[in-house]
């Protein structure tokens, strides 16, 4: 889940649809170097949106301060759009992965060379680093796992999916939990609660919107979706809609487990890999992970878990847990100021990543 919203600068943004799929058009936009020799292939970063997968775009809260770097540095940066929660669950979501990741493969590099009007390039389908936030950050999780060809560096911004297995996805709440929000009425959202949610449209692009200021809350969400992730995080159902599994209901089981059970043993087969703590091994790539330590929404011990994990298989990570700081941190007010400094975090980051996929110009 994200919750500040910054729309990209304008740029040489080449859009292209890399999916068609019960009448929704899934797509990619494509952010070209800044420098480089036309045609020769460079470098690029996938980047996925948060919202918890059931609102936004990819556009919405875009990280400039990623893209601009990426750029800066002679790399291609992308930001994809998937199928939403619901009707969608996180398999139809790794379906999309997947056929973007064959897109990027097979169809982008001649396309980009059909636009005469701009400069062409080529991208390094072998060098692609993933990255995401939030609820992105679990899309870029399920990369490393299931897409080809198979990403060569991986940045987790404040990610769900690094511990599934934690109450704050099974238990209901009954009292305030996130930014001091209200607890939301379930009547309100009837369409979005299963069955009825199960009737609606499959669609992949959800855009943010917000009350003015006539309104009774002034900035109060206007797109209900907006309101989605954390009302099924109030309802202890997330999970359910994550995989689709209501009847009988994930969440549920989980909660009725005795202390100290294996959680992991109520899984599906069919389940298990929407489960990256499951699938973590030594193929994964080198791991960038970034988490405030006070984040309401995403708790940071799910990053704490995923450093574990990867450091148990061999791989290389690096874990910044941030004092203090909220969900979404790096887009509110003066984050720029705050970590854009020469050394702070956002060079980190651009470092690991250029590094990881071979860039000497950083």
């Amino acid at each position: 889940m994200d919750t500040a919203s910054k729309q990209p600068e304008l740029c040489e943004v080449r859009t292209f649809s890399y999916k068609q799929i019960d009448g929704c058009s899934i797509q990619l936009d494509v952010y070209p170097p800044e420098h480089g020799r036309p045609l020769k292939p460079v470098p690029a970063v996938v980047f996925f949106h948060g919202g918890g997968l059931s609102v936004g775009t990819r556009t919405s809260w875009f990280p400039d301060w990623l893209k601009n770097r990426v750029t800066a540095a002679g790399m291609t940066f992308m930001s994809a759009d998937y199928r939403l929660i619901p009707p969608s669950t996180s398999h139809d979501i790794v379906e999309d992965i997947q056929a973007l990741f064959r897109f990027l493969s097979t169809d982008l590099n001649a396309l980009l060379l059909q636009n005469n009007s701009q400069q062409p390039f080529q991208v390094d389908i072998d060098a692609l680093a993933v990255a995401g936030a939030s609820a992105g950050g679990l899309c870029a999780y399920l990369a490393v796992m299931h897409a080809h060809p198979k990403p060569k560096a991986l940045l987790a911004l404040y990610a769900m999916g690094g511990d599934f297995m934690i109450p704050h996805y099974f238990s209901p709440k009954t009292e305030v939990f996130f930014r001091g929000r209200e607890v939301l009425d379930p009547n309100d959202f009837q369409e979005y609660l299963h069955p009825r949610s199960t009737r609606l449209q499959p669609i992949s692009q959800s855009m943010l919107a917000y009350h003015g200021p006539d309104y009774r809350i002034p900035g109060y969400p206007a797109n209900p979706r907006l309101l989605l992730p954390r009302l099924y995080l109030q309802l202890g159902t997330w999970l359910d809609y994550y995989t689709g599994q209501h009847e009988p209901s994930l969440s549920a089981q989980l909660r009725g487990a005795q202390t100290g059970a294996d959680l992991t043993s109520l899984l599906l087969d069919e389940h298990r890999a929407l489960f990256p703590q499951l699938y973590v091994d030594m193929t994964w790539p080198p791991a960038f992970l970034v988490h405030g330590n006070k984040d309401s929404a995403v708790p940071v011990v799910e990053s704490q878990n995923m450093e574990r994990l990867l450091k148990s298989a061999g791989v290389k990570v690096t874990l910044k847990v941030v004092d203090g700081q909220e969900h979404s941190f790096d887009k509110a007010e003066g984050a720029e100021e705050t970590f854009g400094g020469l050394g702070g975090l956002f060079d980190e980051i651009i470092t690991f990543l250029a590094e990881s996929l071979r860039v000497s110009n950083v």
